[in-house]
């Protein structure tokens, strides 16, 4: 059994590749010896080393379109920026406390500490805790506030971290990068005009919700200003993540050019966008079978288009 270093980068929804991109590593017969993620990254690879793939996998896959929008909490209205309390007291029960110090194989996590403008990486403390830091997109989540340091998403500086396992003493080093840019196997799916009508009802009903209890707890009554202000903070953020994302998509080539892994397996940029967490099941697929492309290739010694060695 040959044994690997697997280093997960940054994506926001697109990230549920990394689920099926593990079930193929797996099932190919490597052994993942140390895993590096950041931001979505570092959550399925948090949830990989402490034995609770399976379990966050059924969650991801049971979310729906209105699910994932009662994910979101009410300080979007306020100031632009997701709170994430909901999202990371649904992830907290189910790590129950876990640390990353008592994971099965060496975890690390990177985040970005804005106060003093450097990298920072979790190899021990609360999981959960390292996979809110790392994941918290400026201008999109909330930040993680701790030892008077402000902590932000690792991809801010290194969105493909594979410095983390360089010393980690396996025999190769996979990294997924989810920003390249290659099509999509037998070309982009798009969502049926059915399914995208149930999806509008669906927002439509959350935003009602989301007036009403946004207006009792002001104790306001302008109704169409409360649209307004919610409708024009979901484009900034939309706005924002698309800046992001192509920021990081620009550092990875030149992480990738210090460090370049035994094999990259590139998950196309356009598979689906940011905010659709309810498509995990055709997204953890898509990472499965490019996986496999690119596994067969590293296996024969070949680069691909889904797999560059």
């Amino acid at each position: 059994m040959k044994s690997i270093s697997l280093v997960l980068g940054s994506g926001g929804a697109r990230g549920y590749a990394h689920i099926g991109v593990i079930r193929a590593v797996l099932e190919r017969g490597y052994d993942i010896k140390s895993v590096a993620g950041c931001s979505m990254g570092a959550v399925v690879g948090g949830f990989y080393a402490a034995g609770k793939l399976d379990e966050y996998e059924e969650w991801t896959r049971s979310l729906s379109y209105l699910d994932v929008l009662k994910l979101v909490d009410i300080s979007l209205l306020s100031n632009g920026a997701i709170r994430g309390d909901k999202l990371f007291n649904r992830l907290s029960q189910m790590l129950n406390g876990i640390q990353i110090q008592d994971l099965a194989i060496p975890f690390t996590a990177v985040a970005t500490d804005l106060t003093n403008q450097k990298e920072i990486w979790f190899t021990q403390g609360s999981l959960e805790e390292s996979l809110r830091a790392s994941s918290a997109i400026p201008s999109l989540l909330m930040p993680v506030v701790k030892d008077k340091r402000i902590l932000v998403d690792g991809a801010v500086l290194n969105p493909l971290p594979i410095t983390p396992v360089v010393g980690s003493h396996a025999d190769a080093i996979f990294a997924v990068d989810l920003s390249a840019d290659v099509p999509m196997p037998g070309g982009k799916v798009q969502e049926d005009a059915e399914m995208e009508a149930a999806h509008e009802q669906d927002k439509l009903n959350w935003f009602t919700q989301m007036k009403h209890k946004t207006l009792k707890w002001l104790e306001r009554n302008d109704d169409d200003e409360t649209e307004k202000a919610l409708t024009a903070n979901l484009g900034k953020l939309g706005v924002v993540y698309q800046m992001f994302d192509t920021m990081q998509a620009s550092l990875i080539q030149y992480k990738i050019a210090g460090y370049r892994p035994d094999l990259l397996i590139r998950i196309p940029k356009d598979s689906i966008r940011f905010y659709e967490f309810y498509r995990a099941e055709e997204q953890i697929q898509l990472g499965y079978d490019i996986a496999c492309r690119a596994l067969e290739g590293f296996e024969r010694g070949e680069a691909n288009t889904y797999g560059q060695l």
